[in-house]
């Protein structure tokens, strides 16, 4: 994939099966934590809320969903359907579980603040 100046164009350039869940997730974020700051990171969509909260990525087969540590440890029960790592979700191409997405935000927002 071509390397992107933004997210609008990440999604555009993303294969064409993906391109829908890749603006769910977007659009779920954007609402979930709307004073965060969108930008492109390490080649993918990156969202700062007073600090690093998480970013997306198109992969081959699913859409990689990366949160910074302790979350995902945290939710290990409510991600046990999915293949994770230490700050990594794979999520389905065809159905996003939005309220637990929505929750792993909101925890995450959550930890920024008490940092701060």
């Amino acid at each position: 994939m071509k390397r992107a100046k933004d997210v609008n164009q990440y999604i555009e350039h993303a294969p064409k099966e993906m391109r829908s869940g890749l603006k769910k997730l977007r659009a779920l974020i954007k609402k979930t934590a709307p004073a965060a700051f969108e930008r492109i990171s390490y080649g993918m969509p990156f969202y700062d809320y007073k600090g690093r909260l998480v970013y997306f990525a198109a992969m081959r087969g699913y859409i990689g969903f990366y949160i910074p540590p302790p979350i995902i440890a945290d939710y290990a029960k409510e991600l046990k359907a999915y293949i994770t790592t230490k700050s990594a979700i794979h999520f389905p191409l065809k159905k996003l579980p939005v309220a637990l997405i929505k929750k792993l935000i909101m925890a995450r927002m959550k930890h920024n603040d008490l940092k701060k």
